[in-house]
């Protein structure tokens, strides 16, 4: 699966992607502070217009999903039944190629599976909060390179 960039009429996909698989990491990850509509229409009125997002997809539905903010990776995110797949993988190498200068992100300390995977993409940690975050969980800075 070719990640492509995913396009303004694709909001709703996107979003319903983004809350399957954040539903999914409870309780590697807190749950969402967000209703899932505010989350739906925060893709839809913030995330697509003003941020880079691409998308793989497979059998006629989207499988993963990256967020790029600048210098960020944002979001990303693999539905449940695809993980392992190398999706995540795909993505985090296309988001370097977008940012050969570099990137950084945030991840919650809980979620030990993540930051491994992010360390084994060359990722590290710069930075460590007690809960500075919406969800009040304490979480990590990750910088590549």
């Amino acid at each position: 699966m070719t990640p492509r960039r995913a396009g303004p009429g694709e909001a709703a996909a996107v979003a319903d992607l983004y809350l399957r698989a954040r539903h999914a990491a409870v309780p590697a990850i807190p749950p969402l502070v967000h209703a899932d509509d505010d989350v739906r229409r925060w893709f839809t009125e913030v995330v697509l217009p003003e941020r880079e997002v691409w998308v793989t997809d497979g059998g006629g539905a989207l499988t993963a999903l990256l967020v790029l903010d600048g210098g960020w990776l944002d979001q990303l995110y693999v539905d449940p039944a695809r993980t392992g797949e190398g999706l995540g993988a795909a993505l985090v190498d296309l988001a370097k190629g977008q940012r050969p200068d570099g990137l950084e992100l945030w991840a919650f300390q809980s979620n030990g599976r993540a930051i491994a995977f992010y360390e084994r993409h060359g990722f590290r940690e710069v930075a460590r909060t007690d809960g500075d975050n919406e969800e009040r969980a304490p979480d990590v800075r990750l910088r590549w390179p």
